[in-house]
């Protein structure tokens, strides 16, 4: 250290004496010293009086941006303070009495899904073992924890479309890829009326609500009473779960009627409705008793299992002579696919095999046959032809990807009906 100061000594003498200039008389820049900015690479190639020009100008121009210690204190008094609620914030960690969902790994890359209630005193069976509900308690959404098998489970708030997928179920559910492209159809926005006949399990009554909002209106017809009690509990169970966990209140905005729907023409005469949810078995004889309540311009959206069903609601209409126009009739396919890399015959990643530490190149028979999942055999010709330039700085890692084994195909026919009104004659 003494021989370091001292050195730095010796060189700030030597730039005093002019030893240290450059040509020009500008002292020379030092090792140790700090870089230049290039606003003082630029004062330094002036002269000295444009250069003292140049600094008068920059530090004109940095003189707003440099406030002192009390002016910041007396602007961040002023600023209005918005409390944590109104920013959005909410609070992360699970809380007894909601819901949650826990995933476990399976083989050939499945999960399976558990959705349960936290109490805290019970315990979640899984495939993988038991977890007491008091180590999920007070853990952030997304923790991994370990059963008493030692299998991980992820720990999670479900969404509205695993709710619907997972809750007790009475009738088949609408799925939600279906209801997605039958809100679309509608055109729904926060503060309309919707009419929803067949109420299910409460599927379509859950995507309804929150598409409305606090201002908008669901009314829900069911005929049989076994349906309308499951569906009613659905809908209860996901708003108080979605209280406890949010923090903040799911809309009550759905009126669930035990009643069938053609005998509610009287009902219908105070209404004024947006659009129109048919669910049922026969939707064509609602229509007679739930068009003159539709507003113009306004849409019907059908939910039916068979295109039988479809040809006898569309023959209705002509017969009829309903004011109703067919613009669509569609089924929504979803099409899942699986990205993995490839395993090599002792059931390995071939990343593992490729990032050892000795990174010999493998023999040529390790690369004869690259088994899959579902047996498909890569030669070694397929395998090199198969990685671009660009996967090779990765370790060499052939990827498989092809069509998942479950796809979500028909379900149903969805037809989007249109109220016009009929030209006068």
């Amino acid at each position: 250290m003494r021989a370091w100061r001292g050195l730095r000594r010796a060189a700030s003498s030597a730039l005093s004496s002019g030893d240290g200039a450059a040509p020009g008389g500008r002292p020379r820049r030092r090792a140790w010293e700090t870089s230049l900015s290039p606003l003082e690479r630029v004062r330094r190639l002036l002269p000295p009086e444009e250069a003292a020009a140049v600094g008068r100008c920059a530090a004109a121009a940095q003189a707003p941006l440099q406030t002192s210690p009390e002016e910041e204190e007396k602007e961040e008094a002023a600023a209005p303070q918005v409390p944590l609620e109104a920013a959005g914030a909410r609070p992360g960690s699970f809380r007894a009495g909601e819901l949650a969902l826990a995933e476990v790994r399976r083989k050939h890359n499945t999960t399976v899904k558990l959705l349960f209630r936290l109490v805290a005193g019970s315990t979640l069976a899984s495939p993988g073992g038991l977890l007491p509900h008091r180590d999920i308690i007070g853990q952030l959404p997304g923790q991994v924890l370990r059963t008493s098998a030692g299998a991980r489970l992820l720990l999670r708030r479900p969404s509205l479309e695993e709710y619907v997928l997972l809750m007790p179920r009475g009738p088949t559910i609408a799925y939600p890829k279906d209801i997605s492209a039958m809100l679309m159809m509608m055109d729904i926005h926060p503060g309309d009326t919707v009419l929803e006949t067949g109420s299910g399990s409460g599927a379509m009554s859950l995507f309804l609500s929150r598409a409305v909002g606090p201002k908008g209106r669901v009314i829900s017809y069911e005929i049989r009473d076994d349906h309308h009690n499951l569906a009613k509990k659905n809908y209860r169970h996901w708003r108080a779960a979605w209280e406890i966990g949010r923090m903040e209140e799911w809309p009550d905005n759905v009126d669930f009627i035990l009643k069938d729907i053609s005998t509610a023409a009287a009902d219908m005469k105070s209404l004024t409705l947006d659009a129109i949810v048919l669910d049922m078995l026969n939707p064509q004889s609602a229509l007679p008793v739930v068009h003159p309540s539709l507003k113009q311009g306004g849409v019907c959206a059908v939910y039916l299992a068979n295109i039988t069903q479809v040809i006898d609601l569309l023959d209705r209409i002509r017969t009829c002579k309903l004011p109703f126009l067919c613009e669509r009739i569609i089924e929504v396919t979803h099409r899942n696919w699986l990205v993995l890399p490839a395993k090599i015959k002792n059931c390995k990643s071939s990343q593992m095999v490729e990032t050892q530490e000795n990174n010999e190149e493998p023999p040529q028979k390790e690369y004869k046959e690259i088994h899959i999942q579902d047996q498909v055999v890569l030669k070694e010709s397929e395998y090199n032809e198969s990685l671009s330039d660009d996967a090779e700085t990765y370790c060499l890692v052939p990827y498989v990807a092809r069509p998942s084994y479950w796809q979500d195909a028909h379900s149903a026919f969805l037809t989007k009906l249109r109220k016009f009104r009929p030209l006068l004659s």
